[in-house]
């Protein structure tokens, strides 16, 4: 078949695998996608359940039922803060593994082992992931500083 396209069988297994790692390149990007969606998902759990203890101990202290609650406040701007830094690590080594993976591409592309380079559209991943980092600040600033629209 590939002989009546005027394409030789050798021909046809070096376009066939061509193809093959491109569609690997493509495969990589996505799962790189994922494991940064896993590290979302935990920062938002690490930063959502300290703002609420955070928040819970503060109102019970303001409402006069608890004497003290320094301690347990202490504890959900730890957990806030954990989950901010996590989250900035999970950002920094997603970015720094896209770009190596670009790097990869582009040499294989220069060498002739993979078809023209297929365009890496900007992860929506990974401006959900900034978003939620800009968030995450913004309730440490207000938890810490007692100031903003979370404190």
């Amino acid at each position: 078949m590939a002989e009546a396209a005027g394409i030789s069988g050798a021909e046809a297994n070096t376009q066939l695998a061509m193809r093959r790692t491109g569609m690997a390149f493509q495969r990589t990007r996505m799962a790189a996608d994922r494991t940064l969606m896993a590290e979302i998902r935990t920062s938002l759990s690490l930063i959502s359940f300290g703002f609420t203890i955070y928040q819970i101990f503060n109102k019970l202290k303001e409402a006069g039922v608890l004497r003290a609650a320094g301690s347990a406040r202490n504890f959900g701007v730890s957990l806030v803060l954990l989950g901010i830094g996590m989250l900035v690590l999970g950002l920094i080594y997603h970015l720094r593994f896209m770009l190596g993976l670009r790097g990869q591409r582009e040499s294989m592309r220069s060498s002739g082992l993979v078809y023209a380079q297929s365009g890496f559209p900007p992860s929506l991943t990974f401006i959900v992931a900034v978003i939620l980092l800009m968030i995450g600040v913004a309730a440490a600033v207000s938890m810490l500083l007692h100031v903003g629209p979370y404190g």
